[in-house]
């Protein structure tokens, strides 16, 4: 009796071990997964509207970078200057051939005129005047490569090059930013959907000013996560403050209508 009162007290206890088992490994339910994102901080971080990497388009030493990283800049404004005594020359010539070519092609139409040549003299002059307008189209666009400009106004993020350096093409030179307009992107629950369009204006506590600014909603992304039942927005600083500065981040202050803040 013993033996069997011992059997039976074991066999409950594997079998209440592995109910704890299967209930640690079942996966949490959606509606919970939810509401513990609901409670949790929203964190977010200021990124620049536009940005990306200026590169060399041909291989040449760098005459010139006339601004330091973190300086300002407009749109259109030479931010790179290569040194192309070589292709300006190349330039030149092919501008020298286009005036022979012409000349020739001009003299055979009076030829032909007077029935000195035939149409197959006259034809080929005029081929070797396009040939030589082509060369020299190219050899300018090779010139308009040795100045990189800017493509939107912003600031020098990083100068990956120095003055007197050889680089060659597809070689990176500048990180460049577009922060007069500083973005947020952050998490939070699908079902904020119902009120969070865009629009929707809200506070952002950043961190390393110790203040808040006012934002609102730029973009809802475009796909829920079913696992977290969760969705990305896309918002915007509301105004113009110089001390703000791309990478800080911050708390988003998102109350939902008749909810607490997480």
């Amino acid at each position: 009796m013993r033996l069997c009162g011992t059997a039976i007290l074991a066999g409950a206890f594997l079998v209440h071990s592995a109910a704890q088992v299967a209930a640690a490994a079942a996966p949490s339910a959606p509606g919970k997964i939810g509401s513990t994102l609901e409670t949790r901080e929203i964190r977010a971080q200021l990124t620049p509207r536009r940005y990306t990497t200026l590169a060399a388009e041909i291989g040449a030493k760098i005459n010139r970078l006339p601004l330091s990283e973190g300086a300002a800049f407009k749109q259109g404004q030479v931010l790179v200057q290569f040194d192309c005594a070589l292709q300006q020359s190349q330039l030149a010539k092919s501008e020298a051939t286009v005036m022979a070519a012409d000349t020739a092609w001009q003299a055979n139409i009076r030829l032909f005129d007077l029935k000195s040549i035939g149409k197959v003299e006259l034809d080929t002059s005029k081929a070797e005047l396009l040939k030589a307008k082509a060369d020299q189209s190219g050899n300018r666009a090779i010139v308009e490569k040795c100045q990189v400009a800017a493509p939107f106004p912003g600031r020098i993020a990083e100068q990956k090059v120095r003055e007197q350096q050889y680089v060659q093409a597809g070689q990176a030179l500048l990180e460049i930013i577009d922060d007069s307009a500083l973005e947020l992107e952050f998490i939070v629950p699908s079902r904020w959907m119902a009120w969070a369009r865009t629009g929707v204006g809200f506070k952002v506590a950043i961190d390393e000013t110790g203040k808040t600014y006012p934002a609102k909603i730029l973009r809802v992304g475009a796909r829920v996560d079913p696992v977290s039942q969760s969705i990305k927005l896309t918002a915007m600083i509301d105004g113009r403050f110089p001390e703000l500065v791309a990478g800080m981040s911050g708390k988003v202050l998102m109350t939902p209508p008749g909810g607490t803040q997480p």
